[in-house]
């Protein structure tokens, strides 16, 4: 006699989340790849040079100091110390241990304090285009994603005044990202400043992502909401990672800096959900971050010649607009112009350029847009001539 099993059902948060569109074509490059066919690949957010030899070097002697185990939940109090260095050194910024906290890859971070914060039926405010996993991490907690459109022809530029209409009594939280992935703008400074000051004095919480931190271009100098005024540390949350800075994006170290208080409850998470980071990965991190930082410049010079290459390139190909990027290494190609009966969208643009010419692009459908297809020039100079070549060919086609 069988027994009859109640129908077995997923949790309901997860009809709410779509899956990742730059995961999506990783995993149809890899397919590809995996058979042998040659692949332009611009999809990656992923840095195309080697993990510095200093840096490998900490790891393996940490290997071969056994230093192996379980360490603090948070990271390492050397680890703490390497991160708030930075920020001494480079933004004149003075945090404490308990205001930091190292995590596996920088969405961690923006997992744990999300999940720290927000509740069923709390907004949050996020403008678009956006990283994919932002509004999906906001649906996973039970709130609410609040987009905000931004003008491609002003740059995709984000501004205190814009954003001020959308907060109120349910807002908990707004995100910024500058440098931006995927269009690569940077809020100005004092434009940023004001953005902190307009959410925080309302007490809500500005969650500042800036992974792309270190990448700017034509004389900009970084700047960190790490170093907001003093009345505004309570509602001011940075986001940080090593993946992009020191070419580590498989070591897997992120950490969040924010009030102390928030910061032990994203430990408290943290002990239930991974504990402490890999013991060798904070090795090389201190080194990353304590070490020179020849590596980082050198980086950012070979990502302003391609991009000053590529941009151009693409101005120069019919029916492809694509405004110069400020910051991170992506450019965001508006290719409206080209859609209509033969390729209707940005998904179909991208996946018929991966079949008929072998160039990966990443679709804008997952950064909350349409008509746009982001290139990272996190890729050899190369690669880019050849994919422009291919571009040009493939809008011949269509």
């Amino acid at each position: 006699m069988s027994i009859m099993h109640p129908k077995r059902r997923f949790a309901d948060r997860l009809l709410q989340v779509q899956d990742s569109s730059t995961a999506q074509i990783f995993q149809a490059v890899k397919k590809m790849k995996a058979r042998g066919v040659p692949v332009v690949d611009l999809v990656a957010g992923e840095p195309d040079f080697d993990t510095p030899a200093n840096i490998k070097a900490a790891a393996k002697h940490a290997i071969d100091s056994n230093f192996t185990r379980y360490t603090a939940t948070g990271g390492v109090p050397q680890l703490l110390d390497a991160i708030l260095g930075r920020y001494r050194q480079d933004f004149g910024v003075e945090r404490t241990r308990e205001e930091v906290i190292a995590t596996i890859g920088a969405k961690q971070a923006v997992f744990n304090t999300l999940l720290a914060l927000i509740g069923p039926g709390d907004q949050v405010v996020i403008p678009a285009p956006y990283w994919v996993t932002f509004p999906q991490v906001v649906r996973l907690c039970g709130g609410k994603p609040v987009i905000i459109e931004t003008d491609p022809e002003q740059g995709f530029q984000v501004t205190a005044s814009q954003i001020e209409p959308y907060l109120n009594e349910r807002t908990k939280a707004l995100i910024i990202n500058s440098p931006h992935n995927p269009t690569g703008a940077v809020v100005p400074t004092g434009e940023f400043l004001e953005i902190c000051q307009v959410a925080a004095s309302r007490g809500i919480y500005v969650l500042s992502d800036e992974c792309y931190q270190r990448f700017l271009y034509d004389g900009l100098m970084p700047y960190t909401a790490a170093a907001v005024a003093e009345a505004q540390r309570p509602f001011v949350v940075v986001w940080g990672s090593l993946s992009k800075t020191y070419a580590m994006t498989g070591w897997r170290l992120g950490y969040a800096i924010g009030p102390a208080e928030l910061i032990a409850q994203l430990g408290r998470i943290q002990g239930h959900q991974t504990s402490n980071p890999t013991s060798i990965s904070q090795a090389a991190a201190i080194e990353a971050l304590t070490g020179p930082q020849d590596s980082v410049h050198s980086m950012i010079r070979e990502y302003q010649r391609r991009r000053d290459y590529l941009i151009p390139a693409l101005n120069q190909i019919r029916g492809i607009k694509c405004s110069l990027p400020q910051g991170a290494f992506y450019a965001y190609a508006d290719v409206r112009s080209l859609l209509g009966d033969s390729v209707k969208t940005s998904d179909e643009f991208a996946a018929r350029l991966l079949q008929d010419m072998r160039v990966a692009v990443t679709p804008s459908s997952g950064f909350g847009a349409d008509g746009f297809i982001r290139i990272s020039y996190a890729a050899a100079y190369s690669d880019l001539e050849e994919a422009v070549g291919r571009l040009t060919d493939f809008v011949n086609t269509i």
